[in-house]
């Protein structure tokens, strides 16, 4: 209880005079809670004032003028058109008949091919033909890929490849799509012998992106572009004998420029400089 009293009581230093001080007790609790209402107000003046800087104290869409639109549909034109096409398609969706479960797939493709089907159809030599030509561009496609790593000494195609297959597998194998009606094989076909298949997605179709983009990565342009003309024709034939849906051979476009994409980060990512006689060398793995 002493103790409690002294301490509310003034508390004397000696000055150098030999007379004593009176120092004036301070609330140390009133004083922490004037600190924390200082840092709070500042705190927050600055977010407001952060936050009046960064959006202008209005919505973003709020400060648009006329002027502000018509940039956008004259500098940003294709975002516009895709915007148009997500409205239009939005109807097509929510307005279209589904198709039955007990009728087959409609496929674009399939329509657009019709006359190359019952041509190929009627003809079965020249499908055999087809097939094996369709067959000597996969080997080059392959042949390439494999070469660019082997010899070249660029794995990056390689690699794409082989994220792309993979990946080809797991979605085949999780879907297996019923083969089109009307399906026109062949024994000269890729995979050769009348083998089964994933249908999604056509493999045939990315490794041929992938090998042409790394065709214009070093600059090949020629081999790019016939790359792609054979490309289109192998996609055409594909549709023609029921071989992949049209959605197969879209995806399949798709899948080699993303896979690409992924082997260049990986690449990135894992480069490394080896020390050889001659130099340096980049290594495949670390």
């Amino acid at each position: 209880m002493n103790g409690a009293v002294s301490a509310l009581k003034p508390r004397h230093k000696m000055a150098s005079n030999g007379k004593p001080l009176n120092v004036v007790p301070t609330n140390h609790n009133s004083e922490v809670l004037q600190v924390q209402d200082l840092i709070m107000s500042s705190s927050s003046s600055s977010f407001s004032s952060m936050k009046l800087r960064v959006y202008g104290g209005k919505a973003s869409f709020m400060t648009w003028r006329l002027h502000d639109i018509l940039h956008v549909a004259k500098h940003h034109w294709i975002p516009c058109v895709f915007a148009m096409g997500l409205l239009f398609f939005m109807g097509v969706e929510y307005t279209l008949r589904m198709v039955p479960s007990s009728s087959p797939p409609f496929d674009v493709g399939f329509v657009t091919t019709r006359s190359l089907h019952l041509l190929l159809a009627s003809k079965p030599k020249l499908n055999t033909l087809l097939a094996g030509l369709n067959t000597v561009f996969v080997g080059m496609q392959t042949t390439y890929i494999v070469w660019t790593w082997l010899v070249e000494g660029r794995p990056r195609a390689t690699i794409s490849a082989l994220f792309m297959f993979t990946c080809r597998g797991i979605l085949g194998y999780s879907t297996q799509l019923p083969l089109p009606q009307g399906f026109l094989g062949s024994g000269a076909d890729f995979p050769v012998g009348n083998v089964s298949f994933f249908l999604f997605f056509s493999g045939h179709v990315a490794g041929s992106v992938i090998a042409s983009l790394d065709m214009r990565r070093m600059q090949r342009w020629e081999m790019a572009w016939t790359f792609d003309a054979l490309n289109v024709l192998q996609s055409l034939r594909l549709l023609g004998t029921r071989g992949h849906y049209t959605i197969d051979l879209a995806v399949g476009v798709g899948a080699g420029f993303l896979f690409d994409s992924l082997a260049g980060k990986y690449e990135e990512s894992k480069k490394s400089k080896a020390p050889t006689k001659t130099g340096t060398k980049d290594a495949f793995f670390l």
